[in-house]
């Protein structure tokens, strides 16, 4: 017999946990870079950001904690400069190369 799982009692995952080195790091937001989706390049830098602290990446780029976390909602669409401060707080580069 199968046992079922309730929904309710699964741990949300958190990527964050596993966002510990900078490789890592720049193969995630890469890996959201490449899908195309604005919200999804937020929401993978909130994750990095909350792995790194919020609070210290949002002094690093100048906003406050509240601004950062609007910022990087998943279903947020923020400003270029605002990706371009966060990426130098967090330690990444965005870069081009061909298709």
């Amino acid at each position: 017999m199968i046992k079922k799982l309730k929904l309710s009692k699964l741990t949300e995952f958190d990527p964050s946990k596993y966002l510990g080195d900078d490789e890592a790091v720049a193969d995630y937001i890469r890996l959201a870079i490449e899908e195309g989706d604005p919200g999804l390049l937020a929401a993978a830098l909130g994750d990095v950001a909350r792995a790194r602290g919020m609070t210290q990446v949002a002094q690093a780029a100048g906003l406050t904690r509240e601004a950062l976390y609007k910022a990087l909602r998943p279903e947020a669409h923020p400003r270029f400069d605002t990706i371009q401060k966060v990426c130098k707080a967090l330690g990444v580069k965005l870069t081009a190369a061909p298709a």
